[in-house]
């Protein structure tokens, strides 16, 4: 591998409420949606956090409250059918991931509460406003097209003299974040390649926006913890069933960020980190 040249991954109408009707009613089990664009059920650390911001707020899975997960396993061009399927099934809340699922369940609904992770949950058109959302959606927001200018910056203190980046796009993400990735390399001096991406085994090993990417065998990784990110969303989703409104409820973000490095995958890359970005790592992975 030419040093100088790497990849780096993007990413990727109020109406009245009928919760209290339906799920307070005596012995009853309250339904949450879980729509999912992935075609195979969420890994680890993602089911695990969401149950425990639930149980956090007195939710509990099996007991008082039952998961009703889909996937997409044929594809997102499944995730109407999977959305319509939620609908009929009556739940309380959905809570769909990415900036295509909440969109897709928004055309399903008008009426269920829906509470995302979005990667630009206002760039995407997902809600109206970050403080006031409106409608019936809304949840976290990764702030992925900001880490994205980030995340060059990291690769550019990890690869000196660095000028070249291909950046793997998924468009059902938005353009946001092409559009600020773009700026960041304009402002760095670096030339940009964007390459669209809708399988996974298009993407190639790159730099990341979760840990778990980097301890699976990724270089590198920038972004908020995959696990509060859930067990945040889950608490927002308990929030709603106790009453809230989305379109009252402002959208969050996230608090903290991590920097993890893969060493055993520098090394097979011939790339030496700088000490100046292991000191800064939150996880050095050896």
């Amino acid at each position: 591998m030419k040093r100088r040249a790497f990849i780096t991954l993007l990413g990727g109408a109020a109406a009245a409420w009928p919760l209290a009707a339906r799920a307070q009613q005596a012995g009853s089990t309250t339904r949450i949606g879980l729509l999912w664009p992935g075609d195979a059920p969420p890994v680890s650390p993602r089911m695990e956090s969401f149950r425990q911001g639930l149980r956090a707020l007195g939710f509990v899975d099996g007991q008082n409250i039952a998961i009703e997960l889909r996937y997409a396993q044929g594809g997102p061009q499944q995730l109407p059918e999977l959305a319509a399927e939620l609908v009929r099934l009556k739940v309380d809340v959905i809570f769909a991931s990415g900036d295509l699922a909440p969109k897709v369940a928004q055309q399903a609904t008008e009426t269920i509460p829906i509470v995302t992770i979005s990667d630009d949950i206002l760039g995407a058109g997902v809600v109206a406003s970050l403080s006031r959302p409106g409608g019936n959606t809304t949840g976290l927001t990764i702030l992925s097209p900001e880490l994205s200018a980030k995340r060059l910056e990291v690769l550019r203190d990890i690869i000196p003299g660095l000028s070249r980046v291909t950046a793997l796009w998924d468009p059902t993400t938005g353009a946001s974040q092409v559009t600020m990735t773009a700026s960041a390399a304009l402002s760095l001096n670096l030339k940009l390649q964007v390459l669209e991406v809708r399988r996974r085994e298009d993407v190639a090993g790159a730099i990341y926006q979760w840990k778990e990417h980097a301890e699976a065998g990724g270089l590198i990784s920038y972004g908020p913890s995959l696990a509060a990110m859930w067990r945040q969303s889950a608490i927002m989703v308990a929030k709603v069933l106790k009453g809230v409104k989305p379109a009252d409820l402002p959208v969050e973000q996230p608090t903290k960020f991590e920097l993890a490095v893969n060493l055993r995958t520098a090394k097979s890359l011939d790339l030496t980190i700088p000490p100046s970005v292991l000191l800064r790592a939150d996880e050095v992975i050896e």
